[in-house]
């Protein structure tokens, strides 16, 4: 058996309970791209219709979806559901399931500041030092306004799990 290459990353979704704020967020504070505005799809037999009834199954009715770019080109498509439900505590690590997403910015308390202002919160008092008093590299938990947890990077992945961060 050979084996496999490494695949490349080619989006995320994300559902939020105000399409507009979140598009704003990310737009705004982390700087993503705009790539298509909010629209609205409805369940029925057009070609993206019949797509979304394979995912959902039947009787889904309809979303508002934007997608936006990420700096390094991750695409991220941003769902309101007309169903939506906004959990009490959205930090159920210990599910199965994805739990955060990462972006990494070498100002991370400058990027903390920002996400407060737009209503976001920190999950950690303080950034944390993989290295400390060695190398730079920083980390921290945040929510966003909508309660998804992002965790920040100061550094790459690779820079910072090359050398054995624990």
């Amino acid at each position: 058996m050979s084996k496999a290459y490494p695949r490349t990353f080619s989006h995320i979704g994300i559902s939020v309970p105000n399409l507009e704020n979140a598009v704003k967020f990310y737009t705004e504070v982390l700087g993503w791209y705009e790539i298509m505005k909010p629209t609205e799809v409805v369940e029925d037999d057009s070609p993206i219709g019949q797509m979304c009834t394979d995912v959902f199954g039947a009787q889904w009715g309809k979303f508002k979806i934007a997608h936006l770019s990420t700096g390094d080109r991750i695409g991220v498509e941003i769902f309101e559901f007309v169903n939506q439900e906004q959990p009490d505590n959205n930090f159920e690590y210990w599910k199965t399931g994805i739990f955060h997403f990462c972006v990494q910015d070498p100002n991370l308390e400058e990027l903390v500041g920002k996400i407060v202002a737009a209503g976001g919160k920190k999950r950690m008092a303080e950034p944390r030092y993989y290295y400390p008093n060695e190398k730079p590299y920083r980390m921290i938990y945040m929510e966003d306004p909508f309660g998804n947890i992002l965790e920040i990077y100061s550094h790459s992945y690779e820079l910072t799990y090359g050398a054995g961060a624990y």
